[in-house]
């Protein structure tokens, strides 16, 4: 398998850049209502979004897809901009290390959620992992 078509190397620049995202945001919401830059930033996915699609030529509309997909895509999508309005306020009250520590809870939510609803296998692995992740936020937000 080639190495760009590896979900880990994704995985890895999405917390890299989640990272980054902590860091440009905190710098913008010194200036801007966190509304606002909520707004900003979504409309910057949008176009990046709309040209990487233009660039690959991926615009055909699924005509195939379930309508119990289009559903999950609303709700995920939904779920998103509540999560984006959510940080960006957390991070005009708060210092971005605080912030962006408890954000990463996503991840504990993420193996609850999944392990109740998709039906994925808990292993000690995960809920260690998942212990550990708590346990940092605890300490770097009380300690």
């Amino acid at each position: 398998m080639k190495w760009y078509a590896r979900w880990e190397i994704y995985a890895l620049g999405s917390a890299f850049f989640a990272g980054l995202t902590a860091l440009l945001g905190k710098m913008g919401v010194m200036s801007v209502n966190s509304n606002l830059a909520t707004f900003i930033r979504t409309v910057v996915v949008l176009v990046m979004t709309a040209g990487i699609l233009s660039c690959r030529h991926q615009w055909q509309w699924p005509h195939g897809a379930a309508m119990k997909a289009w559903i999950f895509l609303v709700l995920s999508g939904m779920a998103t901009g509540l999560s984006w309005i959510c940080y960006y306020r957390a991070l005009s009250l708060g210092p971005v290390s605080k912030v962006a520590s408890i954000d990463k809870l996503s991840v504990v939510f993420a193996i609850i959620l999944g392990t109740i609803f998709l039906g994925e296998n808990l292993t000690w692995q995960l809920a260690l992992g998942a212990g550990l992740i708590i346990l940092g936020a605890v300490v770097i937000l009380f300690l």
